[in-house]
């Protein structure tokens, strides 16, 4: 299973708003075919597992054991359901890491194996963090992206001073955290980091694309040369009123809500309707406490740096189970995971 996580991953910023799925295919131990769900609208996982065994393995393939880390599809969506496949192929054992939170999916796909005399296993590594299911399955389940606050802190534990850009982050901080944007739909930050930062938010040290960058802009007060709104890359300006002078484009929309305490859970709803699964709210400290407050978030991802700046803006303190803490020459990542994050849906 660990192992069809690993494939899965592989789909990442391919697939969505599908979701990472891997497969093998075991006999007797040894691995005779496995497969990922390469690019969204194309063969899934069990396709592309079963359509690479060998000719001359291809009579074990009833013999053997179907890992993987999703709940097949058993619905007719842009391919054939995966149930299917599965049936024609006379396997006899699937083991599943995690049911499928879709609608259409929770819990069908086993009953339709099962009902077929198909040994179904259910649960392997569910409880593991870091599942790439992750994504599919807060999104379908929550109503909203799976959503991860990012950011990097001092020693003494400020993310940054007033008006003034600082730099805390060594090249291989960088370089993770441009790789996590290519796994993700979309990335935001509010106004004030637009402003100091003037960040591109593009994905400029891993291979990939980039994500939708996404702006709070209440009062329009980020100018039109600033980096966010330049280059072909989607971008949302989210803010209070349209201007007479926007001009949307293929790439620029602008998105008018009103900044109440609603904004957050109307501006994920967009997303939600947009098919969005996936953001990252990289800052500032006051836009991420936001999220906090009002526990829409999933995980946080904390880049620890050596450097001391002795007072600026205190750094946010999320609350929940740490999954992992790596070091990575210098710096430290620490990633948290919420224990009651909320749904969009809750009343």
């Amino acid at each position: 299973m660990h192992r069809c996580f690993d494939l899965a991953r592989l789909g990442a910023g391919h697939v969505s708003p599908n979701p990472m799925v891997g497969a093998v295919l075991v006999y007797e131990g040894r691995i005779i075919g496995e497969g990922w769900h390469r690019q969204y609208g194309k063969a899934h996982a069990e396709v592309n597992c079963i359509a690479a065994v060998r000719d001359e393995d291809r009579h074990l393939i009833e013999k053997s054991t179907l890992y993987v880390s999703l709940e097949p599809c058993c619905f007719q969506g842009k391919t054939p359901p995966c149930t299917n496949l599965i049936l024609r192929s006379n396997i006899k054992k699937v083991v599943i890491s995690c049911l499928d939170e879709t609608p259409e999916v929770r819990g069908k796909g086993v009953e339709i194996l099962r009902s077929a005399g198909i040994e179904v296993e259910v649960g392997i590594l569910e409880g593991s963090p870091f599942k790439p299911s992750d994504f599919r399955n807060t999104f379908v389940a929550k109503q909203r992206p799976f959503i991860q606050l990012k950011f990097a802190q001092s020693a003494d534990g400020y993310m940054g001073m007033n008006g003034k850009q600082v730099w805390f982050s060594n090249h291989f901080s960088q370089v993770l955290a441009h790789k996590g944007r290519a796994a993700f739909d979309a990335i935001l930050v509010g106004t004030n980091t637009a402003l100091t930062d003037n960040p591109s938010l593009s994905n400029r040290y891993w291979p990939g694309k980039s994500p939708l960058r996404i702006v709070l802009d209440k009062q329009r007060k980020v100018p039109s040369d600033a980096n966010l709104l330049q280059s072909t890359q989607p971008t949302w300006v989210v803010c209070e009123k349209r201007l007479a002078k926007d001009n949307p484009t293929d790439f620029l929309h602008f998105l008018a809500l009103a900044f109440d305490k609603e904004l957050l859970e109307n501006l994920l709803a967009e997303l939600f309707q947009h098919r969005i699964t996936s953001l990252i709210v990289e800052g500032g400290a006051t836009t991420i406490r936001h999220f906090m407050e009002k526990e829409l978030w999933d995980e946080a991802a904390i880049f620890s740096t050596k450097l001391r700046l002795g007072g600026g803006i205190s750094a946010p303190t999320p609350v929940g189970v740490e999954l992992e803490r790596l070091a990575l020459g210098g710096d430290t990542l620490t990633v948290i995971r919420n224990q009651q994050p909320k749904a969009l849906n809750f009343v």
